[in-house]
């Protein structure tokens, strides 16, 4: 196997982690966001490979192992709160959920 430039490796992680922010950002469909969350996560884990492969240390690795754990952890929690969500909206548009928006208050004068 020929070896891999970690410049190369590093700027595909730079890119799918810009991606993933600008989905984050740009989405209104709460699904949409999480899997842009997710893309993000693996970013990360990819750099942290590469970072662990230049260097001959198992570290990227076992970060990588607890990247994933924490995308499952994620994947759990947001699947909750989108089932919830849906429950009470009966929509994942992040513009019509109003159920946590602060009312301005109204003082008189």
């Amino acid at each position: 196997m020929p070896p891999f430039n970690v410049h190369t490796v590093l700027i595909v992680s730079a890119i799918l982690f810009v991606l993933g922010l600008v989905g984050v950002l740009t989405r209104k469909n709460v699904i949409f966001m999480l899997i842009s969350v997710e893309i993000m996560l693996n970013a990360a884990g990819l750099a942290f490979v590469a970072a662990g492969a230049r260097w001959q240390q198992p570290d990227g690795q076992v970060m990588f192992l607890f990247i994933l754990a924490m995308a499952a952890a994620e994947v759990s929690i947001g699947l909750a709160l989108v089932l919830q969500i849906y429950h009470q909206n009966r929509s994942l548009d992040v513009g019509n959920i109003t159920a946590l928006k602060d009312e301005p208050l109204h003082e008189e004068v």
